[in-house]
């Protein structure tokens, strides 16, 4: 293979984790050979979907170009990775090339399974089905919000591990915010049906978010999952779990269907002899080297590590990647070490959010001391964090690989 497609380091994945990763590793050594291979012409800023589904954002404010965003001295192949051969170091692509590697960092995130959803198919933006879980449906989610001054209103939650644990949650919360506000909440049934056993993961949080499921007068289901839906009938379709252990099938009727989708690993990362038993990538998760292959890394959603899959998480991630990345070229122990770091602020009503902040085991790992920003109180200051500050960190600081605040 020529010399030209083989490089020091190849990134699978061009999103949060992949962009980041290629800036921290460019800064420590702006001259690393450096291959991202990445399909999409467009790159997302996922945390802001939330607040379009809410009428907070504009969907062009999440979207930038990805080839405004790739790091000009690294190499860029609008394609898909297809295999990997970690014990060759070569990546075949979709576009029929083959690259070789001397270091690899997976970061292809996961996939919305959206087909495990019978009778979805087709529907979903229409109906009064949507999700902020794609950006082209959660304009409709505010429609939906705006539209409603009466019925039910259900959202879901689907089995861990998800992208942003939280984000079914805030979508519930700005609709009922908006729907209290207009003076019609008291005629809309919310409901909240989620195929896990708590309300959110971190008891900490729990009193806050408590103290708003009253408030707006929410009905929790938990083990309830969602597994179908009849679209023109406006039927939902869930599997809910008895006392005794037993599923038993139920129906629901709704005006507006909220949907968090099943996730998993994409099939590459198992087909490729890099996964753990449940598919996803297999990776320390203290130092994010590869438990079987040393010279692959992990960052993002892939990985099956027991921490919050968000944009926070990969923040803090890519400096520890870029740094043991360094450490095994150099034959060094890996010194730089993740936490579990995740960050989940959660809208819990228009203008104010509970920031949680917490890491492996759940343990808490504020940014701010209490006496600037309580994160177990709703506050107009995470709020303000969320929608101006936030966007500004993720576009100018960590995509460029300015490492503010990652410890």
């Amino acid at each position: 293979m020529s010399s030209d497609k083989t490089f020091s380091v190849v990134i699978l994945g061009g999103g949060a984790g992949g962009i980041a990763v290629a800036a921290s590793l460019l800064k420590r050594d702006p001259n690393l050979k450096i291959a991202i291979v990445e399909p999409s012409a467009f790159h997302y800023y996922q945390p802001g979907w939330t607040l379009v589904g809410g009428g907070v954002f504009q969907p062009q404010q999440t979207r930038r170009k990805t080839a405004d965003l790739i790091p000009s001295n690294a190499t860029w192949y609008q394609a898909q990775a297809l295999s990997i051969d970690p014990d060759q170091h070569k990546v075949n692509l979709s576009d029929q090339q083959k690259i070789e590697y001397e270091q690899l960092v997976v970061a292809t995130g996961l996939e919305l399974r959206w087909d495990k959803i019978e009778g979805l198919s087709g529907y979903l933006g229409s109906e009064g089905i949507t999700s902020n879980y794609a950006i082209e449906h959660a304009p409709y989610t505010y429609e939906l919000i705006q539209g409603l001054r009466k019925g039910r209103a259900i959202f879901t939650q689907p089995s861990m591990p998800i992208k942003c644990a939280g984000a079914p949650q805030k979508a519930m919360y700005l609709a009922c915010s908006y729907w209290k506000q207009s003076g019609v909440l008291d005629d809309i049934e919310v409901e909240f049906c989620n195929a896990g056993e708590v309300l959110f993961g971190v008891r900490d949080y729990l009193p806050a978010l408590f103290d708003y499921v009253d408030q707006y007068g929410i009905q929790l289901h938990n083990q309830c999952n969602l597994v179908g839906v009849d679209p023109l009938n406006k039927i939902a379709y869930f599997d809910q779990k008895q006392d005794d252990g037993a599923s038993k099938r139920i129906e629901k009727p709704f005006d507006i269907l909220h949907l968090c989708p099943p996730q998993a690993p994409s099939g590459l990362i198992e087909k490729s002899g890099l996964a753990n038993p449940a598919g996803w990538l297999d990776v320390d998760p203290i130092s994010l080297q590869h438990t079987k292959y040393s010279d692959v890394f992990g960052i993002g959603d892939i990985m099956g590590t027991p921490n919050a899959k968000t944009a926070a998480a990969v923040r803090k991630q890519a400096p520890v990647v870029a740094s043991n990345l360094f450490y095994h070229r150099a034959k060094q122990p890996l010194q730089a070490k993740y936490k579990g770091y995740g960050s989940c602020p959660l809208t819990v009503e228009h203008g104010k959010i509970v920031l949680a902040e917490f890491g492996y085991q759940g343990s808490l790992q504020p940014t701010f001391p209490s006496w600037i920003l309580n994160g177990k109180n709703p506050s107009r200051m995470a709020w303000l964090l969320k929608t101006q500050v936030l966007p500004k960190v993720y576009w100018h600081l960590m995509l460029k690989g300015r490492e503010w605040l990652t410890g």
